[in-house]
């Protein structure tokens, strides 16, 4: 069922509202979450919210989300959404630890994603062998955009912009003279994401970008991720002018058969994400563990690679 069947469409309203956003940074995954806010209500969402994850202790960590949640209680802001640009492969989604802490009573934050994140969880059940209790269908999720569709902040309307081509499930929000673009383009510096991933493309990616590209020169696009070189400050935000005039790999006279070459060539030459299994294991479960197989022990699953081994 579509998302907005389920919460409903904002009423239309004559004022045009901007959001106020504070962002935040994980600097071990150089992942950026942002807490997106009305200001006439003071009622937020939280976007592409991070785990704390060390890989060789397998031990997993809040401080970081507590940074939002302490923010949240200072500022005194009511989290109605908690909402993902797409299934991360660099991080794990803190979603759903952030739902349990913000729910009081029945009222709870509803975590949302775009729809194809079933096309997303069809893949990595095949590709991790994961048993019957993982449901490919979404309903990890409280809410499965699609393309157009609309959410609300309080009083604040926002938008919802498929952007695939990095990852099928890819989207953007916008919300006002912001929108929250998750990894479909970077800052200007470092270009655009990888299209590698299974359902991901190139040309699929340009013509995403395309779409944001269409948007005001003034609107602030926020960013899921930034790497920045030796002395300079990650950045979270750019505008669509900025990344129209300098994105290092798209800007907007870029034509999409150079694009496609480019991206063809430099993804071939790309590491694997160092934190590609167990961050997928966790956000293709809108941020939960695995089923506890022991009294307190999950277990995450390593798809080895046999080629050779038996020759």
């Amino acid at each position: 069922m579509p998302a907005s069947a389920r919460f409903g469409f904002c009423r239309l309203r004559i004022r045009a509202m901007n959001p106020l956003v504070r962002s935040f940074h994980h600097l071990a995954t150089s992942t950026w979450s942002h807490v997106v806010v009305d200001p006439a209500t003071r009622r937020a969402a939280i976007i592409d919210a991070a785990l704390d994850f060390d890989a060789p202790s397998a031990r997993i960590g809040t401080e970081s989300a507590q940074r939002l949640l302490e923010y949240i209680a200072t500022t005194e802001l009511q989290v109605d959404w908690i909402l993902e640009t797409h299934a991360h492969a660099d991080h794990l989604s803190a979603a759903a630890w952030l739902k349990r802490q913000l729910t009081v009573g029945n009222a709870a934050p509803a975590i949302g994603i775009g729809h194809g994140i079933i096309g997303v969880q069809e893949t990595f059940k095949a590709r991790l062998n994961l048993d019957d209790q993982f449901v490919a269908d979404g309903r990890q999720f409280d809410a499965l955009f699609l393309d157009g569709e609309t959410l609300c902040i309080g009083d604040l309307d926002g938008q919802v912009i498929a952007t695939p081509g990095h990852t099928p499930d890819s989207i953007s929000y916008r919300f006002g003279d912001a929108v929250f673009v998750g990894d479909t383009v970077f800052a200007p510096r470092a270009g655009t994401a990888r299209c590698d991933f299974p359902g991901a493309d190139a040309a699929t990616l340009y013509r995403s970008v395309q779409r944001l590209y269409s948007l005001p020169d003034a609107t602030r696009v926020y960013l899921a991720h930034d790497y920045p070189g030796p002395n300079e400050e990650p950045l979270a935000q750019t505008t669509i002018g900025e990344e129209k005039a300098g994105n290092s790999h798209l800007r907007a006279d870029t034509s999409e058969a150079d694009f496609v070459a480019m991206r063809t060539t430099r993804d071939a030459c790309l590491a694997v994400p160092a934190l590609l299994w167990p961050a997928l294991q966790v956000n293709i479960r809108a941020g939960r563990l695995p089923p506890p197989e022991t009294a307190d022990r999950s277990f995450l699953k390593i798809p080895l690679q046999r080629d050779g081994f038996d020759a």
